[in-house]
């Protein structure tokens, strides 16, 4: 309220026994927003935060941001608040009827807690891959890729059989084929993180199927996409393995992506620029500077212009290998915004 100014403590005092609805309104004020939504002491966080997105489609706004409602005075728990507020929100992104509000943020100041929204996040992207998009907004129309086929080329092997008669002829045939079934195995790997590979996960297929006694076909176009492994068991399974690992390192780089922008929108480091500016470090530098402080470690060595520092958390200074010293910034970002 104080950033605010006293023109919305003005509002606020005039419109205060007129709410009917759970909440006011007001002008922003001094804050960085056109309106201010004030909401009435409420433990259902659930329901409040679904209010004010009913309100905003009303009023038709593009955007809003939410602190973490209930965690401070009234003492709720990070983790259910979380979880609470992320229900709303899914459930108004997943109503066709949206057709405003485009950005809907959650700011939060503390980090400890984080983890806790991170976490509430993350559920919903591994129990159904669709609320993850209606938590970033509608997810755009991708082209239809077309089925990607690993050439394998094949070396026939011919056997000639000959017998005293046609019923020998064919009982070996029949011999033969069968230790080459018992032999053969198929298994299959469906995951969405399939849809993103690039050349060069496809390369590494295409070297897996070169080296192991494999076949492997990718069913991009089923939902989940697909990726078939057939051939002699051992390699099946030797390859299905490795298969897991592109698809985990995948989805482990995606998770500290989406970790360090919201590491980024808490706080911001920074080192010397040119004309006396600071320039803010990449975001995966970022979240591991932060990481480093948050973790008591005294120091961490970053990569600065093409040259590595040392960087002691306490002073926020950072040291390279030519004895030069520069002083880097931590600044919390407070978004003024509801």
């Amino acid at each position: 309220m104080d950033a605010a100014g006293s023109e919305v403590e003005g509002e606020c005092a005039q419109y205060a026994g007129q709410s009917q609805s759970g909440f006011i309104t007001t002008q922003g004020g001094k804050l960085l927003c056109s309106k201010i939504i004030h909401l009435i002491h409420d433990n259902d966080v659930k329901r409040q935060v679904s209010k004010v997105l009913h309100e905003c489609k009303l009023r038709m706004y593009k955007s809003v941001a939410f602190p973490a409602i209930g965690t401070g005075q009234a003492g709720q728990s990070p983790a259910k608040v979380a979880d609470n507020m992320l229900d709303a929100i899914v459930e108004f992104a997943s109503k066709r009827s949206v057709q405003h509000l485009k950005k809907i943020k959650i700011v939060i100041f503390q980090t400890n807690m984080l983890r806790d929204f991170y976490e509430s996040m993350k559920k919903r992207e591994d129990s159904d891959s669709s609320i993850t998009a209606s938590l970033g907004g509608k997810k755009q129309p991708t082209e239809k890729k077309k089925p990607m086929v690993l050439e394998k080329k094949v070396d026939l092997a011919t056997f000639q059989i000959c017998g005293e008669n046609q019923k020998n002829v064919d009982a070996t045939e029949s011999w033969i084929k069968n230790l080459i079934l018992k032999e053969q195995f198929e298994d299959s790997i469906s995951d969405e993180l399939i849809e993103n590979f690039d050349k060069r996960q496809i390369d590494t297929l295409a070297d897996l199927q070169r080296r192991n006694r494999v076949t492997i076909k990718l069913e991009n176009e089923c939902s989940p996409p697909c990726i078939k492994i057939s051939g002699i068991s051992r390699d099946v399974c030797s390859v299905y393995v490795e298969v897991q690992k592109m698809i985990q390192k995948i989805k482990d780089t995606e998770e500290e992506r989406s970790k360090a922008e919201l590491v980024y929108n808490l706080v911001e480091w920074r080192y010397p620029g040119s004309n006396d500016s600071f320039v803010a470090f990449d975001k995966l530098t970022n979240m591991r500077l932060e990481d480093a402080k948050r973790a008591k470690k005294p120091h961490l060595t970053v990569k600065i212009n093409k040259n590595y520092y040392n960087v002691d958390l306490n002073t926020l200074q950072a040291n390279d290998d030519q004895g030069e010293t520069i002083n880097i910034q931590r600044v919390p970002k407070n978004e003024g915004k509801l």
